[in-house]
């Protein structure tokens, strides 16, 4: 993926903001691009922003504000009102619902890039999961009404929305497939590759995934003892590596050869 352009960095773009907001208003919005600036910086340009100009880029990011979300912190509820899309800046978030038992299913996990809350603000204008920072977040956050009017003002934003959410319903039917047709074992693996790609960790030339066996079982719809006995005979030949939270990948070739 291309480096992130930095039009809001550049002290021209600031200037025309300003020039476009006097007094307390433009200090305002010049104190909100240098803060997506910062933010912004350190990840690759989102497939939000996908197609859209460096001027607009830089009036849609300065819209949100920077906000942090510690371990374990909720960013929202299910079922509570939309209040605010987020953009991941860094981190990753556990989306999950739960069922009529209590028991509690993982609906993926997102990282760096990806939008939460905005495929139900179209819909229902309720959350339809509930999401957890699994690590420490930053999010680029819009109130719902704002990002609502953005949408609507940049055909981009909206066609980049359309495809973010196809993208998304496409991995649930996905994995919903796998569930009803593939043996556990074939499943397991390929969703560890799957999060490999997707948020693992390089560390040392192995892939850090930092998710505890009940996560994985949760998010393969199997059980934990299934997810142990299988664990422990791929680390028994060198494939993964298994600690007291976390599982990390060794030989990714040797899972992919038994996921298809």
């Amino acid at each position: 993926m291309a480096a992130i352009p930095q039009p809001l960095n550049n002290p021209q773009t600031r200037a025309e903001l300003s020039v476009r907001h006097s007094g307390a208003e433009g200090s305002k919005i010049s104190g909100r691009v240098e803060q997506a600036s910062q933010g912004l910086q350190a990840v690759s340009r989102p497939s939000l922003f996908s197609g859209i100009s460096p001027g607009d880029y830089s009036r849609i990011a300065a819209a949100g504000r920077i906000k942090e979300f510690e371990r374990g912190e909720m960013l929202y509820w299910d079922d509570d009102p939309i209040k605010q899309v987020f953009l991941l800046v860094s981190g990753l978030v556990k989306t999950t619902q739960v069922g009529m038992s209590g028991a509690e299913v993982i609906l993926g996990l997102s990282g760096p890039g990806d939008v939460l809350g905005a495929i139900s603000l179209v819909s229902s204008g309720r959350h339809s999961r509930s999401a957890k920072a699994f690590r420490l977040c930053r999010v680029l956050a819009w109130d719902a009404s704002t990002f609502k009017g953005l949408v609507q003002s940049y055909p981009a934003l909206y066609q980049n929305m359309t495809r973010i959410m196809g993208a998304y319903l496409l991995e649930l039917e996905e994995r919903f497939r796998e569930v009803a047709t593939e043996r556990v074992g074939p499943r397991v693996a390929r969703q560890l590759v799957r999060l490999g790609e997707q948020i693992g960790q390089l560390v040392e030339g192995e892939v850090d995934l930092g998710l505890s066996r009940e996560d994985l079982a949760q998010m393969t719809g199997t059980t934990l003892f299934t997810v142990s006995r299988l664990l422990c005979a791929w680390e028994a030949q060198g494939w993964v590596r298994c600690g007291r939270e976390t599982v990390t990948i060794r030989k990714v070739e040797s899972l992919r050869a038994i996921s298809k």
